[in-house]
């Protein structure tokens, strides 16, 4: 199959080639059926793994992963991975959500124990998590020192302030911290948007959610994550609020102008960079681990108050509900990882935006108790159908830089799909279904609508029949908060 726009080159019924030509410096390649391929190519987002691929020091392929759609400056569902010495760091290749990610707890409680509680569970934990454009917690108040040591020490902080246990610091991609965080690096308007937001959910597709393990495909692994048919399980999905936002704009500025005086060429103004090594380069890393370490603190504070409100409303201890952390991931993220690239090990910058880390069994990285496994890879579906949970691979690892999906992706714009809901009652049609959501407006509901994204299991099919992901369990909502 060829596209005459694009000249797609079919490699097989998962992947499809764009040939390098003109100024690419590498070939794009395309995870996606050819059903997929045909509404990926509605959007823009081919042209811009096109145009990452234009980037210095850019290795091997520019990536899209089958939930691809259109980003700022990278797509989407992109992976690229740059040399240290001749490559650059970007921060439209990591996003204005640094270190977006999911969590996924596991509980001793199966669905049948809920049974009659949904509606008091999904109440106390809207009320429990503050949610919504611009959403604070009033019974937090953090100085600013404190919000520094939020910065530097991400999750650990959380949990010293009696957030969680150790046991959960095991079970977070970098163990909740990312190194060579530099506070002094983020602004006083970062600092000061993220004081008051620490601990909440945030609007858009961010989400608390309940729900239970559907379906069983690996016994054996599903065993060694603590996964069991109707078991109950929560995930969580949010990243680091306006601080994040915040990091990114004001970096973007600095690369604009660092773009210019290290006469990068750039396709897409929204790709301005540095080199990696350069003074702007290791700035942006360091002031965006900040951020990164400040999603993974909100989301272990998120973490504590769901523990509290199901204790609350089972009137029950720790001790009985178990709820356990399985694992966290980044989605949002650009970080220096060793990688083997033809037959030599290298250090390389790998930029996963709307991408997950899908490393294999016995990769250094990934917890103890994972190791025969692979690390969790935790996939999110829209409100309305199913999420999953799968492993990382060996073929993630020499293909695609150990990344796979991290979602449904979006098929609609917001706009498009306030329109098409024009009417309708969303959260009785999900009632209907078995599901209870609560939002803090109309306006998230009918944005976040499950027609607006990708079927996330046809994505799911694509990653694991490419050999980049293995599928494990699959889970179903029972209730979800959203912003």
């Amino acid at each position: 199959m060829t596209d005459d726009k694009y000249k797609i080159q079919k490699i097989d019924d998962y992947r499809w080639r764009i040939p390098r030509e003109g100024k690419m410096r590498v070939d794009g390649i395309v995870y996606a059926d050819a059903r997929m391929l045909e509404d990926i190519q509605k959007d823009e987002s081919l042209q811009q793994v096109i145009n990452v691929s234009h980037l210095p020091g850019i290795i091997k392929h520019s990536l899209a992963m089958p939930d691809i759609h259109w980003g700022y400056g990278f797509p989407i569902g992109g992976v690229a991975a740059f040399d240290m010495d001749e490559g650059v760091v970007s921060p439209g290749g990591v996003g204005y959500d640094i270190n977006c990610g999911v969590r996924l707890l596991r509980t001793g409680l199966y669905r049948v124990e809920l049974a009659n509680k949904l509606e008091s569970i999904v109440n106390t934990l809207f009320a429990n998590i503050p949610s919504g454009v611009g959403s604070r917690r009033k019974d937090l108040k953090l100085s600013q020192q404190a919000a520094k040591n939020v910065l530097k020490d991400g999750a650990h902080w959380a949990v010293s302030q009696g957030y969680g246990t150790k046991e959960d610091l095991e079970h977070i991609e970098e163990k909740g911290c990312i190194q060579g965080a530099s506070p002094e690096l983020v602004s006083n308007r970062a600092i000061e948007r993220g004081l008051a937001q620490l601990g909440t959910l945030g609007s858009g597709n961010h989400f608390v959610e309940v729900g239970y393990v559907s379906e069983v495909y690996h016994e054996e692994v599903a065993r060694v994550l603590g996964l069991e048919k109707d078991g109950i399980t929560v995930m969580v999905h949010t990243g680091s609020r306006g601080l994040g936002y915040q990091v990114c704009d004001d970096f973007l500025r600095v690369m604009i102008n660092a773009s210019h005086k290290y006469n990068i060429e750039l396709s897409d103004r929204q790709l301005c960079c540095a080199p990696i090594s350069s003074p702007e380069g290791r700035e942006y890393l360091a002031a965006m681990a900040c951020a990164a370490n400040y999603a993974f603190a909100n989301r272990q504070m998120i973490t504590h108050w769901i523990r509290e409100s199901f204790d609350r409303v089972l009137h029950i201890g720790p001790k009985e509900s178990k709820i356990s952390l399985v694992y966290d991931v980044c989605h949002n993220i650009a970080k220096i990882e060793e990688h083997i690239v033809d037959g030599e090990k290298r250090r390389l910058c790998v930029h996963r935006k709307g991408a997950t880390r899908a490393f294999p069994p016995y990769h250094p990285h990934i917890p103890d108790a994972y190791q025969s496994v692979g690390q969790p890879v935790l996939i999110p579906g829209d409100m309305g159908r199913c999420s999953y949970v799968l492993v990382g691979t060996e073929k993630a690892y020499t293909d695609t830089f150990g990344s796979t999906c991290h979602g449904a992706g979006r098929i609609m714009s917001r706009g498009q799909a306030t329109r098409s809901t024009k009417g309708r009652n969303i959260a009785e049609e999900l009632k209907a279904k078995g599901i209870l959501v609560r939002a803090d407006s109309r306006a998230t509901l009918v944005e976040e609508v499950p027609e607006a994204y990708k079927d996330v299991t046809d994505v799911v099919d694509v990653v694991e029949y490419a050999g980049i992901s293995k599928k494990v369990v699959q889970l179903k909502p029972l209730c979800v908060i959203k912003g």
